[in-house]
């Protein structure tokens, strides 16, 4: 293989081949793997999502666009994570729909696999949030970082529901034209370098990411819930009137998950399938396995390459 194949970045008609053929290979793991990969990416998520957090507590003091900079390039590590390392994110996953459009995947596959990934992901930012709780680390930077957290978490069951899934469509946009990018590198650094615009673009702008509100608002409710002296000592500095489970559940999780399936699947991964992959024949593509190059015959080992 030539020096320009094996660095040059694949092109977008390759791109949209390559997101066919990964969507079909997660249609079809088995559903205790894809679920123990999707608590990881819950996981990591959160990872990113506390990073995020400490970031911004006690930003006050810096303007606010250069603060949400901070904020969101410090939330890359999260898709980072689950890219790299490999896990099944439901935001990303919801590129599956190219590989659906062309019929190589079925409804009922498609909609298996978002709906194990969501349950996946939901248990493992729940389980990160529960274990941050009892770090205490929300008591750092004299309660700086969890009067951010509580900020966060207030704020997010405070937006109004055809809003909540606006910002939803264009936080997933833009997460799954990260994922797209990826694409078309061929290495570590080529990802990473895809993902952390994108990403910082969505957190600094204040869209909404349904997996990563599910560390952020249930973090938020266990400092409310289970630490009323840290809160007593915050005094009236955040307000945290209409914060419960219940709240998270509907006037968050709900419209910014529509909103993210609609920016995710419908703005990026129709509309590339549309522009690349419209007419071409499903069942020669399912006949015959496209022929690989040797370093995306090693790619396809990793786990990685399932994002």
């Amino acid at each position: 293989m030539d020096q320009e194949n094996l660095f040059d970045s694949f092109l977008p008609p390759a791109m949209a081949k390559k997101a066919e053929d990964i969507g079909v290979r997660k249609a079809a793991m088995p559903s205790l793997k894809v679920f123990l990969l999707a608590i990881l990416a819950g996981a990591f998520i959160a990872l990113g999502a506390v990073f995020s957090t400490t970031t911004l507590a006690g930003s006050a003091v810096l303007p606010y666009g250069l603060a949400r900079l901070l904020g969101g390039l410090a939330f890359s590590l999260g898709l980072i994570l689950v890219v790299v390392a490999g896990a099944e994110l439901f935001t990303g996953n919801n590129l599956i729909v190219m590989a659906w459009a062309n019929g190589r995947v079925s409804t009922a596959a498609l909609l298996r696999n978002w709906a194990i990934v969501f349950v996946g992901n939901f248990v493992g930012s729940l389980g990160t949030a529960a274990l941050m709780f009892l770090t205490r680390q929300y008591a750092s930077g004299a309660g700086a970082v969890g009067e951010m957290a509580l900020k966060t978490a207030s704020s997010k069951i405070h937006l109004g529901f055809i809003q909540a899934i606006a910002l939803g469509i264009l936080c997933n946009a833009l997460v799954c034209l990260a994922v797209w990018m990826t694409y078309s590198a061929r290495s570590t650094s080529g990802k990473i370098l895809a993902i952390l615009f994108p990403i910082t673009a969505f957190v600094a702008a204040g869209f909404e990411h349904s997996v990563a509100n599910m560390y952020f608002i249930p973090y938020g409710l266990f400092i409310q819930q289970f630490d009323p002296a840290f809160l007593a000592s915050l005094g009236d500095k955040v307000n945290l009137v209409g914060l419960s489970w219940g709240s998270f559940l509907l006037n968050n999780l709900l419209p910014v998950t529509i909103g993210n399936i609609i920016g995710g699947a419908g703005l990026v991964g129709i509309i590339y399938w549309v522009i690349y992959l419209r007419g071409t024949k499903s069942v020669e593509s399912t006949a015959r396995k496209p022929e690989l190059s040797p370093d995306q015959k090693a790619e396809s080992s990793h786990p990685a390459i399932l994002q």
